[in-house]
């Protein structure tokens, strides 16, 4: 049996060990004992708690394992990475890194090692539909909005974080970059928004976010490229007055003789408002549409937390993408040498159809119409 570590335990992690455990033998591993701790209930998962971020402690574990999968928070996940390649481990990734992964493309090569990178939800899912159909026809414009948000609108943020709250606040914070008539613009982060209509859920609200990530680069035949991110009505409101108001500033403030960082204050608070339950009923909604001369295709995802298995919407979604890719690694569908974003693996024969099934099989609901 293929032996396979997940680093990382937290929302996303467990749902992609609880996953492969099903027919391989998967080690956890995290620092947080009571991360490890919610892994429990799933019994063939086998929990392990290391600190990643110490290298050979991470070398020597990872000798023993086929396959690994890194779910490490976005500080982390380059160096881990780098760790990884340098075991010579194929390993697929979601750790929503800052850096260019793709700057370990040849170090990777060198060591003989097949990575997928960005392979969740979003960034994700859009770039395999944006690859796909980039092999298949002239694309003029690909746009995708995408949500992940409780059922229960609690006032007044009417949000809740399924994966780490600072990077929520990256988002809200980092410059968006969209690709307008061939060239890549650098918008604000939260500009340009506009109420959309979703079936079933209502009015949301979609403002401009920095997600296209290696899609601004990998397809350069796409002149138009926009990503938005969805929320409730009042939401982002609410963000740009704390950020307005100095709230998300890094600059440090005497307060009563005392220095203290903004930013630092304000994401506290809002860690504990956003924290969302193991039980806490949740969705992930997102738009997709490719436009060519000829036609429009427009594909649909939404999903719903699991209560049997306590799992988020947003942990399913991302994690099963991830193993999928993981899946296509052992049985062979996918073995190129070197570091691959979703939209170059989904140019690969039969790779798109198989994550899509994938994802199908485990109860997310994906539709494609064209026109």
């Amino acid at each position: 049996m293929k032996k396979i570590v997940v680093l990382g335990a937290g929302m996303v992690g467990r749902a992609i060990a609880f996953d492969l455990s099903k027919k391989y033998d998967v080690t956890s591993v995290d620092v947080s004992e009571e991360s490890l701790g919610k892994l429990l209930r799933f019994e063939r998962v086998k929990p392990l708690k290391l600190d990643v971020s110490d290298k050979q402690q991470l070398k020597q574990l990872l000798l023993g394992f086929d396959v690994v999968v890194s779910a490490v928070p976005g500080f982390l996940g380059f160096e881990t990475l780098r760790t990884i390649i340098e075991c010579q481990k194929n390993f697929v990734d979601i750790s929503f890194l800052p850096e260019n992964a793709l700057l370990l493309d040849e170090i990777a090569k060198s060591n003989g090692v097949c990575g997928m990178v960005d392979m969740g939800i979003a960034p994700g899912v859009p770039n395999l539909v944006a690859g796909y159909y980039y092999s298949r026809m002239k694309i003029n414009s690909f746009e995708y909005m995408v949500g992940g948000l409780p059922k229960q609108r609690t006032f007044p943020f009417q949000y809740k974080a399924p994966f780490s709250p600072m990077d929520v606040i990256e988002e809200y914070t980092r410059p968006a970059r969209h690709k307008v008539n061939g060239k890549i613009l650098s918008l604000p982060a939260m500009s340009d928004p506009e109420y959309v209509d979703f079936e079933h859920i209502g009015t949301l609200e979609a403002f401009n976010t920095d997600g296209l990530r290696s899609l601004l680069y990998t397809l350069p035949n796409i002149p138009d490229m926009k990503e938005k991110t969805l929320r409730y009505p009042g939401h982002i409101a609410l963000i740009k007055a704390l950020i307005d108001s100095g709230f998300m500033s890094k600059k440090p403030i005497q307060v009563k003789g005392q220095n203290v960082v903004p930013f630092d204050f304000t994401t506290s608070i809002l860690f504990d408002n956003w924290k969302l339950a193991d039980d806490e009923a949740e969705f992930t909604v997102m738009k997709m549409i490719v436009k060519s001369e000829q036609k429009t295709v427009v594909i649909d995802v939404y999903d719903e937390y699991d209560s049997v298995t306590q799992l988020s919407s947003m942990a399913r979604t991302t994690g099963y993408t991830a193993t999928a890719g993981v899946e296509l690694l052992l049985n062979g569908m996918f073995s190129k040498l070197g570091i691959y974003p979703p939209e170059l693996v989904a140019q690969h024969d039969g790779c798109y159809e198989y994550i899509i099934k994938h994802l199908k099989d485990r109860g997310i609901q994906i539709t494609t119409r064209e026109n």
